[in-house]
């Protein structure tokens, strides 16, 4: 059932409301966590430069602004929501799936977790517990599309994005992965693209143009960025050497004279140089171990504690059984290094050899999407070390933990009007230069925890923790 709750006439909202300045997917412009916005706040929190609050049910989406509202997407019990906020702090609307939320799999994860999309045509989200659904700017459904179940580890995270007539999805999950392309006005499939190389993966894809003018979405997953034809969905290039799960949003920055890609990857410690594992090429490990000769390796017949202890990750149809394809995935998955990479785009076919350019693999994040402002590159780990870089050629320019806010970090870093802005776990949202160096212009102190991405606009921060959506700015 989808119940639609009004609360407050459309025709009501303020004339003076400050309007949206291109925040209408997750991170922003492209992906990119960049804004244009001005006069944006270096010093704020619950008694500086607050301009309003409201409580909202859980949900770690991130603001999405289109002219004078916020769309958001939440889960309160079972519950799926999608809200609408003005931009002066008023709830507008909000729709409810009943009783579809599943319970959260991980404390980064949970059933809200993907961000809307939004155009002049309208509102799309994604519930992994539902799948894809429309509304009108007034809360009215247009249409929904069912999708899955999905066998992903840690459940689904990527959000939907717009393509001129298409709203575009990654379903990358254990089994059976895909990228889907669907007419926004009709909610009808125009393509689906199967991904047989990708497992687990939680990445929101980004568009690029290449030189012919042509539109190419661009999906990291495992192992691999492929590029993809917006019409049709045909693959059209790809650059292998990513982790074995992806996350992370890939930004393109113009560097050295070029467009170039930066995406970070992280698998597992087990990905980080010096401590990679061989479990053993399939076929001898099958030979040893297969005691009863059905072909596949029981649990008690997997040959060491870390095969045992990793099943969770390549029992990708959760049988408890392993089949030769499933250690060859075991194999691959630890072959692969954590690592950020550098790339030139375009082409036909593998174009690993021509594109990597460059390649930093120490702490390297997990969660968090790169962010190239600047003329740097930065990136912070959940653990909180912040690297940044020089983009041309991944030289270190600085690393370390933000002074004031060592904490775990997995909200991606975001930026505009000279500010960077990195947003920690319990709460508190670091304020840098955009010359690399990592003394705080502020540390400031929000109170409660945040996993969302802050959206900026119009001299705003917008800031979703668990409980609260937050407005700051100064005053004018």
């Amino acid at each position: 059932m989808n119940l639609r709750i009004v609360v407050v006439a459309c025709a009501l909202i303020a004339a003076s409301s400050p309007p949206h300045d291109g925040w209408s997917r997750f991170r922003g412009p492209n992906g990119s966590g960049l804004s244009d916005a001005l006069n944006l706040p270096v010093e704020f929190g619950p008694e500086t430069n607050l301009l309003w609050q409201l409580p909202l049910p859980q949900g770690h989406s991130s603001p999405i602004l289109f002219g004078d509202r916020i769309y958001l997407t939440a889960f309160r019990e079972k519950d799926l929501f999608t809200i609408a906020v003005s931009t002066d702090g008023r709830l507008l609307w909000q729709t409810k799936l009943d009783g579809l939320a599943t319970d959260s799999v991980d404390k980064r994860n949970n059933p809200a977790s993907p961000s809307p999309a939004v155009d002049d045509s309208g509102v799309y989200v994604f519930f992994h517990d539902f799948g894809l659904i429309a509304y009108t700017h007034d809360g009215d459904e247009r249409w929904r599309m069912p999708l899955g179940p999905f066998i992903n580890l840690y459940g689904m995270g990527a959000s939907p994005i717009i393509a001129g007539d298409l709203v575009i999805l990654a379903a990358d999950q254990s089994i059976e992965s895909y990228i889907l392309a669907v007419d926004k006005h009709t909610g009808r499939q125009v393509w689906k693209t199967m991904r047989p190389e990708a497992k687990s993966g939680h990445s929101t894809p980004i568009l690029w143009t290449n030189d012919k003018g042509e539109e190419e979405v661009l999906l990291p997953g495992s192992f691999m960025l492929t590029a993809y034809d917006v019409r049709t969905g045909e693959k059209k290039w790809w650059t292998s050497g990513l982790s074995f799960e992806m996350k992370s949003v890939p930004v393109i920055g113009h560097v050295a004279g070029a467009d170039m890609l930066f995406v970070n990857g992280y698998g597992a410690p087990e990905n980080d140089p010096g401590r990679l594992i061989n479990p053993g090429e399939t076929a001898e490990v099958f030979a040893a171990n297969d005691a009863d000769g059905n072909g596949v390796l029981d649990v008690e017949e997997l040959p060491s504690d870390h095969a045992k202890g990793w099943l969770v990750v390549y029992d990708l149809d959760n049988d408890r059984k392993v089949t030769p394809a499933e250690w060859d995935y075991y194999r691959a998955a630890l072959a692969s290094r954590n690592g950020m990479l550098a790339m030139r785009l375009g082409g036909q076919g593998d174009m690993t050899s021509e594109n990597v350019v460059w390649q930093y693999q120490r702490s390297v994040p997990q969660l968090p999407s790169p962010l190239l402002y600047g003329g740097v590159l930065y990136m912070v780990n959940d653990g909180g070390i912040v690297t940044t870089l020089n983009p041309e050629n991944g030289e270190v320019l600085k690393q370390g933990r933000i002074p004031g806010a060592i904490d775990r970090y997995y909200a991606s870093p975001v930026a505009g009007d000279g500010k960077v802005y990195m947003t920690s776990e319990k709460g508190r949202i670091a304020v840098l230069r955009p010359d690399g160096s990592l003394e705080p212009l502020a540390v400031n102190e929000i109170g409660e925890d945040i996993y969302a991405t802050p959206a900026l606009a119009d001299g705003r921060i917008y800031v979703r923790t668990v409980g609260t959506l937050y407005a700051f700015g100064e005053s004018r």
